[in-house]
């Protein structure tokens, strides 16, 4: 669901209906900070930080970002700390605060359930990130994109209020040598640590491989499996094997990337199948094999408490009508190396001619790579800033074909682009499953937009 798609509304909006609303953790601080920066219109992120319980942390941000009124059309973005392994206290308590304010907006006034969606590839914010969203009670913690065996772990530690580290994955690293990312909850309360609520864990899994290997060995118990099949949205596991191209320059996949559900089953815990499951008949298929239930995106992506730019999902529902949506799974688009769906639509990152030559830059850094120097210490890099930067810190020149940045892509697909010149800004990324070509199917006849319980309705018709 990219950043910011599946916000505190979007979750809501499906909690309410009595399923699993899931928010994006993905670049939140970023997207609290432009959201007080555009004024807070609607003063929900306000309200949430005043319900924030560590003192003087909502006070500083508001101070740091918060313009009455909004800034002026032309003025950009003040950014927020890249992330690092030292970031310093202004951004672990900027990430805490975000984390807490879409969890809290979420599941406020409710008794629905509310999970949270995290990427293993985006390490720096992971740990104050998780407090975050626990500290406003979220119910299910989500992550994929890696192997994240360490996290059931830091959700045992951080309910009973204990500090916690990860390990980072740093290139060049020497054997035994470790780099830890670290928080403790007492140090960032002022001294009282709080006892939370555990989250459950579901890990994001493309194989039974994988699937087994965090069922037994994990630091900590795994409650279950969301099995994403390759024709999902946004990055999906890289082919099993060489990697071969179609004509089209996709990633081919095999029989070898069909996930063995037999042996998912044998784990004996529950688990949701993903990937162009958004319809009755497929949701009476998952049920049928055995799965608790679906996860879906796409459809959720394009409904009216999205996210997504309102003239965005319109150009899409229109093109779905049409029959004219196109997804291509980009094998290079993403700085993390997975393969990444992008949805070709004209002004937006996808539109090649139209935009001419992209320029590269990383000013977000939520998918940059830690590397070690020579001196021990770390560096970052990104293999879509500029290429002779990403090259003079050691980075191979093929790493840049190619990429991206999907950090401002996303961030500008819902709203919040950054202004570069008095008339540029930064264009949208959008990204969306397969089953993108088929969103028309949720619109009631006569009408140009549906809501994320029509879809519910939908998907259950069979099932009630």
């Amino acid at each position: 669901m990219g950043a910011g798609v599946s916000d505190w509304r979007l979750a809501r909006a499906v909690s309410l209906t009595g399923q699993l609303g899931v928010v994006s953790g993905t670049a939140v601080a970023c997207i609290l900070a432009r959201r007080l920066q555009l004024g807070d219109l609607d003063a929900r992120m306000r309200h949430a930080l005043e319900h924030f319980p560590v003192s003087g942390v909502a006070e500083k941000i508001l101070a740091d970002y918060y313009i009455p009124g909004g800034k002026s059309p032309g003025t950009p973005f003040k950014l927020t700390p890249l992330p690092s392994l030292q970031s310093g206290h202004d951004y672990e308590a900027l990430t805490v605060a975000a984390n807490f304010v879409e969890v809290f907006l979420a599941k406020e006034g409710h008794d629905g359930l509310v999970g949270i969606n995290f990427l293993e590839k985006i390490q720096f914010p992971t740990l104050p990130s998780i407090f975050g969203a626990m500290f406003a009670g979220v119910d299910y913690v989500l992550m994929g994109a890696g192997i994240p065996r360490s996290i059931p772990g830091v959700l045992d530690l951080l309910a009973k209020g204990q500090a916690v580290e990860l390990k980072i994955d740093v290139e060049g690293a020497l054997p035994g040598e470790e780099f830890l990312s670290k928080f403790a909850p007492a140090v960032f309360c002022d001294g009282n640590a709080p006892t939370l609520k555990r989250p459950l864990f579901l890990g994001i899994v493309a194989s039974a491989t994988l699937a087994m290997t965090l069922a037994r060995k994990s630091n900590g118990k795994v409650d279950g499996f969301i099995v994403e099949g390759e024709t999902a949205g946004g990055h999906n596991a890289p082919p099993r094997g060489a990697l071969q191209l179609s004509a089209e320059g996709e990633p081919v996949y095999g029989a070898r990337d069909v996930c063995d559900l037999d042996k998912v089953r044998e784990l004996e815990l529950p688990f949701w199948l993903a990937g162009s499951y958004g319809d009755p008949d497929k949701l009476a298929e998952a049920l049928s094999l055995g799965a608790a239930g679906i996860q879906v995106g796409t459809a959720f992506a394009f409904c009216e408490e999205s996210g997504i730019r309102s003239d965005i999902k319109q150009q899409t529902l229109q093109l779905s009508r049409e029959g004219k949506v196109r997804v291509f799974t980009d094998p290079l688009a993403s700085p993390t190396g997975f393969p990444f769906k992008v949805v070709q639509l004209p002004g937006t990152l996808s539109d090649d001619v139209a935009n001419g030559p992209r320029t590269r830059l990383c000013d977000l850094g939520y998918l940059r790579h830690a590397y070690r120097k020579e001196d021990g210490t770390l560096g970052y890099r990104c293999p879509a800033e500029p290429a002779e930067d990403f090259i003079h810190k050691g980075g191979e020149p093929d790493e840049t074909k190619g990429r991206l940045c999907v950090c401002n892509g996303l961030v500008s697909t819902i709203g919040l682009a950054q202004i570069r010149s008095a008339t540029a800004r930064d264009l949208p990324l959008v990204t969306a499953g397969n089953d993108v070509a088929q969103v028309a199917r949720y619109l009631q006849p006569g009408c140009d937009s549906y809501t994320a319980a029509e879809v519910v309705d939908y998907l259950l018709a069979k099932t009630r």
